[in-house]
């Protein structure tokens, strides 16, 4: 296997680096690549130190098994479809291509079988909200069938990267201005992730109600986020209320959620500390006052699970199905 990561210096291509070791993928040639600021620098694999290189047209057209890229949008259009053209696998973290219609988007857990047959191309990874919420949700649409979800997300700064971590951090230490995020996160609680966008929801909760549809194969769905930043460094957490197309009842319900891969139902109160450097998701609080509504309590890392994990789920998933 002929493997590289691009953004390999950032916050979540580190935790690819990471996962793809301890998920013991070993590829018989490996590359790490990032944008020219960031080009140099070194990257530990499987104890060996490798240099990162610039990330360039021309080495995207090298053709390599599976690219992981996790760079952001733009640089994901710029380069991902060269790379796909050379007849690499691009797996991709951004949300450049989520919703195209001729591009998969992907939880291996859920649709996975949508992968086989795909030799190459772009293979999209969802936002880290939303894997996380159809994690602890699928097994219930296949049973019973959701005929809405209100969801409000509690996010950690991680989500924003380096620099909203960064910022948490300083602001912890002494009052600096709001750039990462639009109010002070420190002590507070901001009820915007990315941007307002023309009918009052920000892209972070269209893409909540987007690429759930997309995963779950139902666009009948009806989808109400708030997405919510709090000052929590790793780990979204999520309450979420649904409305089911058939009755349930709890046993039922239990059964389902308990029966979903990498999905832990537990009686704890589980908090992002309790979820931190773990690859499941964990659910919670489950409960309801009748047999179509009920209430669950939905937590993990959004850095591997909600990113780097399902990256190389993808790509593992991807290796049995071809």
């Amino acid at each position: 296997m002929r493997l590289a990561v691009v953004g390999a210096t950032g916050e979540v291509g580190r935790m690819m680096v990471r996962v793809l070791q301890e998920q013991n993928v070993q590829p018989a040639e490996v590359e790490f690549f990032a944008s020219a600021k960031s080009a140099g620098a070194e990257v530990e694999f499987y104890g060996k130190k490798y240099r990162v290189k610039e990330l360039t047209k021309k080495a995207m057209e090298q053709g390599y098994d599976y690219l992981l890229f996790s760079a952001g949008a733009s640089v994901s259009r710029e380069f991902a479809p060269t790379a796909a053209g050379a007849g690499s696998v691009v797996i991709d973290n951004s949300s450049a291509f989520r919703m195209s219609p001729k591009i998969p988007l992907v939880v291996p857990e859920i649709n996975g079988d949508i992968l086989r047959g795909y030799r190459k191309g772009i293979v999209a990874n969802p936002n880290c909200s939303t894997i996380q919420m159809v994690l602890g949700l699928y097994r219930i649409h296949e049973r019973y069938g959701i005929r809405s979800i209100v969801v409000s997300t509690y996010q950690s700064v991680s989500g924003a990267g380096k620099n909203g971590m960064n910022e948490l951090e300083e602001q912890m230490k002494g009052h600096i201005a709001p750039k990462k995020f639009v109010k002070q996160i420190h002590l507070n609680v901001v009820p915007q992730i990315g941007s307002l966008l023309e009918n009052g929801f920000t892209d972070e909760e269209m893409k909540m109600v987007n690429e759930t549809r997309k995963i779950l194969r139902d666009p009948e769905i009806s989808i109400w986020p708030t997405t919510v930043r709090v000052p929590v460094l790793y780990c979204h957490s999520e309450a979420v209320f649904v409305e089911t197309r058939k009755a349930f009842d709890l046993s039922g319900l239990e059964a389902a959620v308990a029966g979903s891969e990498h999905v832990v139902l537990t009686q704890d109160m589980v908090t992002p500390l309790d979820a931190a450097g773990t690859d499941l998701t964990f659910v919670s609080r489950l409960r309801a006052f009748d047999d179509t509504r009920f209430l669950m309590w939905n937590v993990a890392d959004n850095i591997r699970v909600g990113a780097a994990t399902n990256a190389v789920r993808i790509l593992l998933k991807h290796g049995e199905l071809n």
